[in-house]
């Protein structure tokens, strides 16, 4: 019985190591061959989100989302984060530019209009989109 025991056990151990060695060197999802579930614009997003941010959530987050807007900044970093203003003023849609992505992006400057799109993770003040490519 303790052979069986220890036999399972390490039949775990060596499972959970393969999974996550899996998992540790999985590809990344090319954001810029996968499809929008929605499309909408900066304010709209925004405004929802502000609105109600539970159903927002149940709606857009873990979803890929393109979003149509003017730059307001743009972050550079080992991440360039794109703003897009909203009537807000203080707040609007930050998309994350995808650091995996082959996609060559444009020097986005402040006042171009841009769709990006990407993976909606929420709202923490701003809206915010990770892993955004230019949508086509």
């Amino acid at each position: 019985m303790k052979k069986i025991i220890l036999f399972l056990l390490a039949a775990a151990i060596v499972g959970g190591g393969a999974v996550g060695y899996y998992m540790w060197n999985k590809p990344h999802k090319d954001m810029s061959k996968a499809d929008a579930v929605f499309a909408v614009d900066a304010d709209a997003l925004f405004l929802e989100y502000e609105a109600d941010e539970n159903a927002a959530d149940a709606k857009y987050l873990g979803k890929v989302v393109a979003v149509s807007g003017t730059v307001a900044q743009v972050l550079p970093g080992d991440k360039t984060t794109v703003v897009l203003a909203t009537e807000n003023g203080i707040f609007g849609v930050k998309c994350e530019l995808d650091p995996f992505s082959d996609v060559e992006f444009p020097d986005y400057q402040p006042g171009d209009k841009v769709t990006l799109k990407g993976e909606c993770s929420g709202f923490l003040g701003d809206v915010v989109l990770m892993r955004c490519v230019p949508a086509e």
